[in-house]
């Protein structure tokens, strides 16, 4: 039987190790774009929709990224106080102190004003996977607020752990537990489509009129990817969608796709289901790219933090294989990022870009594949 998405995005979890004093430092990789970047936290309430998994009013934890005016101010805590610890809690990880995760290093500044645009800032939403916070996916939305773009990552509850809410701390991914993964993706579509509305109204953060919503596009990993296709079905706002590693369940193959749509692919030889499926439902721009020596996982912040904190023993090799592959991390994460800003620009702001053309002649381990090639 295939493993759910819980087993395949990457939470944080390992085997008990010794304890050491003091932890290494640990970092995000500096964006590679020309504009500094701004944060902020948001907690949206839908109070029209039912929550999937345990009713009552539909909650969001979104962290925004954007460009911001100048390299004013602090930069902003990789996580709270609570999910740090909550993390660290984990046997392999209580060696830590509590606040480990509170002191990685980001590149992006907390509140601070958006850099002054004409046309507004094409959005991208980021889906995380199941179970895995949009916490992990931070160096990515800081890259791609680097080159332009307003950045909306999205913990949907019950989804998402460990997530701190302005009622607790969510420890636990309950929608988890359910194993309803093509509702969940349905749901997550849901999330999308309120978040945008939030977004247009202008009450979900005072420069919220600076987000050009009619130029989104969407990421998502693991069950994020579903709810990529699934946003690209029911949302026209969302002209394109990239899917790094994730599933397409029954509800996501209903239909043509008739906007852009990327799967970047593990190389471990676990191909998930509904990609053959979906790719011939694919009536726009699209491109199905295997990432040399890759793995469920690649792209995310946490394999980078691993290692910069000493921990990539508490995972077997083979699970480190299953999640990160055989790449150096932090080139993986670099792969990811470059063609996630690529094919946004490409396809939110119409620039020219190489590696949408030609993957393996820009980057080697971005190989094509063609599925009807057999």
């Amino acid at each position: 039987m295939r493993d759910g998405p819980e087993h395949r995005s990457g939470r944080w979890s390992g085997r008990r190790r010794n304890r050491r004093e003091p932890p290494p430092a640990a970092a995000l990789p500096e964006p590679t774009g020309p504009s500094p970047v701004g944060t902020t936290d948001l907690h949206l309430v839908d109070t029209d929709r039912e929550d999937l998994w345990f009713g009552g009013d539909r909650e969001l934890m979104v962290t925004l990224w954007y460009p911001a005016r100048g390299e004013v101010g602090r930069p902003s805590p990789y996580m709270t106080g609570a999910e740090s610890e909550a993390v660290l809690a984990q046997p392999g990880y209580d060696h830590l102190p509590a606040d480990t995760l509170t002191r990685v290093g980001t590149n992006a500044r907390a509140n601070v004003p958006p850099a002054r645009t004409g046309e507004g800032f094409p959005l991208v939403v980021l889906s995380p996977g199941a179970g895995v916070s949009r916490t992990m996916m931070s160096s990515l939305g800081e890259e791609l607020a680097s080159h332009g773009f307003a950045v909306a990552g999205v913990d949907h509850r019950h989804e998402a752990a460990p997530v701190e809410f302005p009622d607790g701390l969510v420890t636990e991914c309950g929608g988890c537990a359910t194993g309803r993964w093509e509702d969940g993706a349905v749901n997550r579509a849901e999330d999308v489509a309120f978040l945008l509305d939030e977004l247009e109204r202008g009450e979900a953060w005072r420069w919220s009129h600076l987000v050009d919503t009619d130029r989104t596009g969407m990421v998502g990993h693991s069950w994020g990817g579903a709810a990529t296709a699934q946003t690209l079905l029911t949302e026209d706002r969302v002209r394109a969608g990239l899917n790094l590693d994730g599933p397409y369940y029954p509800a996501q193959l209903q239909g043509e796709v008739d906007r852009p749509l990327a799967l970047l692919a593990n190389d471990q030889d676990r191909p998930w289901e509904g990609w053959d499926e979906r790719w011939a439902g694919l009536t726009g721009w699209c491109q199905w790219i295997r990432i040399t020596g890759s793995g469920h996982s690649t792209g995310l912040d946490r394999g980078v933090l691993m290692e910069q904190l000493g921990l990539r023993d508490t995972l077997t090799p083979q699970q480190w294989r299953a999640q990160f592959g055989d790449l150096p991390v932090d080139h993986g994460v670099r792969l990811v990022r470059t063609y996630a800003a690529a094919y946004f620009d490409h396809h939110l702001r119409g620039g020219e870009q190489p590696v949408l053309k030609d993957p393996a002649g820009v980057n080697p381990e971005l190989v094509v594949v063609d599925p009807e090639a057999g």
